[in-house]
């Protein structure tokens, strides 16, 4: 069965963000270029966001994927994904990473909704350090529901490659991606629907207690899910089978995480995840939701303006 593919999770690495990067590493007062970033990272310059677009949608017609979700993967970068949106929105759905106790949060995620047209907010509470019942994540829920928009959180374990490539100190504060802390605010806000990446990341069983009790939950089975580790006997084939039990396949949507050119996207994600689902014998139209009908129903098309 030939599938409609959408991908919930890639990363749209821009200049800015590797600059990011580079301050980081080197200092905030050092200029470090996206060059150099790259060669340490062991990967290809990205280009500026109109460029770098058209990468993305030169990839995706190779892959043959319909439409994706990219992801501004630093903060303050919202208007990178907001311009590659902008010129393909039939094509990519903008998600971004924010931070609600960062000064002039609430003004920023009022203008990548309103007027960036980005229609999903990426919180990251072990990086950011705030608690998943603080006020400032109701008002980010708050937000997501004035403008129709998604709200996808990082729970469990985080590790983020090009953090690893570069050496950068892991400072994040795992206790703070709790899925039921989680669902006790996303319970408030039955309009909006949540995406929880990678099937939580080790926090298996939290996430199905949590996905059980709340239904606007989601999770996206993006990356290579290497925290199976922790669960002991896991294997992806039985991760989809307990998620499969819990939520059904109206709340599962296929991921990759995708982010550098090479390799650009990661067709062996797919692979291993097309595997798992055939060995549970799931059903055509099961199938068909995951890979792309629940993406498209979350985030439709919107026409160009």
């Amino acid at each position: 069965m030939e599938l409609i593919l959408n991908d919930a999770h890639c990363h749209f690495l821009s200049r800015r963000c590797f600059e990011a990067l580079g301050r980081e590493k080197y200092g905030q007062e050092t200029v470090t270029s996206a060059e150099k970033i790259a060669l340490e990272i062991g990967c290809d310059v990205p280009s500026e966001p109109d460029a770098l677009a058209e990468s993305w949608i030169a990839e995706l017609d190779r892959q043959r994927v319909k439409r994706a979700a990219l992801i501004a993967s630093t903060t303050g970068d919202e208007e990178s994904v907001g311009m590659a949106v902008s010129k393909h929105p039939d094509r990519f759905v903008g998600f971004f990473m924010f931070n609600p106790t960062a000064p002039g949060a609430e003004e920023l995620l009022e203008r990548a909704f309103r007027e960036l047209g980005l229609r999903c907010v990426c919180l990251f509470p072990a990086m950011h350090r705030y608690e998943l019942d603080d006020p400032v994540v109701t008002t980010v829920f708050a937000a997501a529901a004035k403008h129709h928009a998604a709200v996808f959180v990082h729970c469990g374990y985080l590790s983020i490659e090009a953090r690893v490539r570069l050496k950068l100190q892991n400072r994040f504060d795992l206790r703070r991606g709790d899925p039921l802390t989680l669902a006790t605010v996303a319970l408030q806000f039955p309009t909006v629907p949540v995406i929880i990446p990678h099937f939580g990341a080790g926090f298996l069983r939290e996430v199905l207690m949590a996905s059980d009790v709340c239904p606007t939950i989601h999770l996206d089975t993006s990356s290579s899910n290497s925290w199976v580790k922790y669960v002991p006997g896991a294997t992806l084939t039985e991760v989809f089978r307990r998620a499969l039990q819990v939520l059904g396949p109206d709340r599962l949507i296929f991921g990759t995480d995708s982010s550098f050119f090479p390799p650009g996207w990661r067709r062996v994600i797919y692979g291993a995840q097309r595997t798992a689902l055939d060995e549970l014998g799931i059903e055509k139209d099961a199938a068909a939701k995951i890979f792309g009908g629940n993406f498209d129903r979350i985030f439709p098309v919107r026409e160009r303006s």
